[in-house]
């Protein structure tokens, strides 16, 4: 058996405190499908005095994770800090930099310079791996990279965050409101410690960066993709929904052809018999579609510290076992600048929900701010009278333009009846 391979570890939250139990509790296991022991060298983190459940004493301690990078008894960095830029940023590209393998779980760091450090790793010879950073537990930058690597892919798409997908289902499930769902994780803990990044897309938004650039070999270009949150869905959004036969997701959609790519994330109503449809809780899933696999699916825990320090430990296995190759999967070089595609170049149905004063002439109104910009109803319907006079008219669409309903949203917002800023929601035939 080869010599150790000895790991640098940057970061002690959940997922590198389960780095450290993986790598020891299944020493002998992780050894024998490695063919060499993967063993800890050292380790960095904020403070060292806190108590993280496992004895560190044995290994190297770092008070700055940015001097890993110059360790000579190490030969690949994990770094686990997090953050697009910062100390994490700086320790990566000088491990590159300096010719230690990189290993990492910074989807934000990956989605902002992925194509960068690909380029730092290919001059420099050594291996950049990031499966962590993608839906946690499912393998899936390996399963496109490698197990599709025969297919020209067209489309990715998935449910690419678990808190907004457990706040979605339990907002229908228990009838929760928004904001009671909202305090429930905050409660639980499961919100990133900027919230918007959960709740506004983002996180979403740089996992589907990075899987367009492994699926088509672009290069990352986190700056376009359209973005958009679940701070509007209401729980009557859920229910007519249900009665129209969707359910609501937040998804993120990457598609490519002759050099143009499309990125978007924002919640979709799609139709409740899809298999994407019935994940539920902190689950993710994420679905492939390619030229002669057709369609793959893919279903696990997208976050938590047993599945991401199980994807980072993977990493380290396979270049343990002398895996090479390029980050994306192509040479750096040839990564392409595709061309991206506008939300505005969307067409499909949409489902509109409209809260208005409940008076004769305000269905005229309405349908003739629709038919102005040439936007036809499919189905409508009015919910009954409440208390203070007001009723909920929901809408779906024929399948029409993205820039023809922005500007029907904005023509019915100038209805006198409409005393809401109307909610709208993409339908999505996936």
């Amino acid at each position: 058996m080869s010599k150790p391979l000895k790991v640098a570890i940057a970061g002690l939250g959940n997922v590198g405190i389960g780095v450290v139990k993986i790598l020891e509790e299944h020493k002998e296991l992780i050894a024998d499908r490695a063919g060499r022991e993967i063993a800890i060298s050292a380790v960095s983190a904020r403070s060292k005095d806190q108590d993280r459940g496992v004895d560190l004493s044995p290994y190297q301690w770092v008070d700055n994770a940015a001097e890993m990078a110059d360790l000579d008894d190490v030969d690949i960095v994990v770094e686990l800090i997090g953050g697009e830029d910062g100390i994490a940023y700086e320790l990566s590209k000088n491990s590159l930099k300096n010719g230690k393998a990189l290993v990492t779980a910074n989807k934000a760091m990956v989605a902002h310079h992925g194509a960068l450090l690909a380029d730092m790793a290919q001059d420099a010879g050594v291996v950049l791996r990031y499966e962590a950073a993608v839906a946690g537990g499912i393998p899936i930058i390996k399963s496109i990279g490698e197990g599709l690597a025969a297919n020209k892919l067209s489309q990715v798409y998935g449910i690419m965050n678990g808190t907004t997908n457990y706040m979605l289902t339990h907002m229908e499930s228990r009838g929760l409101t928004y904001d009671e769902i909202l305090a429930e994780v905050q409660e639980l803990g499961y919100l990133e410690a900027d919230p918007a990044l959960d709740l506004d897309g983002i996180d979403a938004a740089h996992k589907l960066a990075i899987l367009s650039s492994v699926a088509f070999g672009t290069k990352t270009d986190f700056e376009s993709v359209y973005i958009e949150g679940i701070r509007n869905i209401e729980s009557v959004d859920i229910e007519y929904g249900k009665e129209l036969g969707y359910r609501i997701k937040l998804l993120g959609i990457t598609k490519y052809e002759d050099g143009n790519l499309s990125q978007r994330v924002h919640p979709v109503m799609i139709d409740r018999e899809l298999p994407i449809a019935s994940v539920m809780d902190g689950f993710n899933a994420i679905v492939v579609d390619g030229d002669y696999i057709d369609r793959t699916f893919y279903n696990g825990r997208g976050a938590g510290e047993g599945p991401t320090a199980s994807a980072v430990v993977a990493d380290l296995i396979d270049i343990a076992r002398g895996h090479s190759g390029p980050a994306f999967f192509k040479p750096a070089s040839k990564l392409i600048e595709a061309a991206p595609v506008s939300i505005n170049r969307r067409k499909g149905a949409y489902y509109v929900r409209l809260h208005v004063e409940d008076h004769a002439g305000v269905i005229a109104d309405i349908t003739a701010a629709l038919k102005h910009t040439n936007v036809s109803v499919e189905t409508m319907l009015q919910k009954g009278t409440e208390k203070d006079g007001t009723v909920y008219v929901v809408i779906v669409t024929h399948e029409t333009t993205e820039v023809a309903m922005k500007d029907a949203i904005n023509r019915i917002k100038e209805v006198s009846s409409v005393i809401e800023t109307p909610q709208s929601i993409r339908i999505e035939k996936l």
